[in-house]
């Protein structure tokens, strides 16, 4: 398998298989979401249409990143998802880089969206499908995370040998920019911030499912691939 690593300002082209990585923290969000029972995350372009589709369909949640925002039911934190009752519904998510990078190759023949806890079962994905090439997404800072670039490369290694260890990727992940960014609003009190985002964050392989979207009735859709 050829691993190409971009961000979105890189992309030419739509390729055929694509990894978008957003490890802190929306990928962790939803992750945690269909862990905890979610049954799809609907991605929105915009505040206002994530917000609107909430509003169209009661039951539906709507989660945002960054401060919190007034009709969202969460800020983009794994901590705090544990305070919410998700199973069984849909969620709306609009961030500023995960579900960005998803749109950006939403043609894609298979798109998957990953952080840490679902690495290693995205890897299995990729071992299963065989594709000779994989078009890896950083979506964080511009296309310059090294939280989701050793994401990333992680689940490329773990592609070639299943017995590559996590823990110097996590490591990376752990003195990134974007992590220390977090623990310091933490400090700061940010609103949408728990001290245990970080660590939830830096978990490895946590979740035996896959995060795979496509095209439904308009809407680009995020399922959980292997649940049991």
């Amino acid at each position: 398998m050829r691993a190409t690593y971009t961000g979105v300002s890189g992309l030419s082209s739509t390729p055929e298989v694509a990894v978008v990585i957003d490890v802190m923290r929306a990928f962790t969000v939803a992750a945690w979401a269909f862990r905890r029972g979610a049954e799809r995350i609907v991605f929105a372009d915009t505040l206002d249409e994530a917000l609107e589709l909430k509003a169209g369909h009661p039951g539906w949640l709507a989660f945002q990143d960054g401060p919190v925002v007034p009709g969202f039911d969460l800020a983009n934190s794994p901590a705090r998802l544990r305070s919410l009752d998700v199973a069984g519904r849909t969620i709306v998510q609009k961030t500023t880089a995960g579900t960005v990078g998803a749109m950006a190759v939403a043609g894609a023949r298979l798109l998957l969206c990953a952080s840490f806890v679902v690495a290693g079962a995205t890897a299995a994905v990729l071992r299963r499908e065989r594709p000779e090439a994989v078009t890896f997404v950083v979506t964080g800072d511009g296309g310059r995370a090294d939280e989701d670039l050793a994401c990333a490369q992680y689940i490329a290694g773990r592609v070639a040998d299943d017995g590559v260890a996590p823990g110097p990727f996590v490591e990376r992940a752990r003195n990134s920019g974007a992590a220390a960014r977090l623990a310091e609003g933490v400090r700061l009190g940010w609103t949408g911030v728990h001290a245990e985002d970080v660590p939830m964050c830096l978990e490895a392989d946590t979740f035996p499912f896959a995060m795979a979207a496509a095209r439904e009735d308009g809407h680009l859709v995020l399922r959980p691939v292997g649940r049991g």
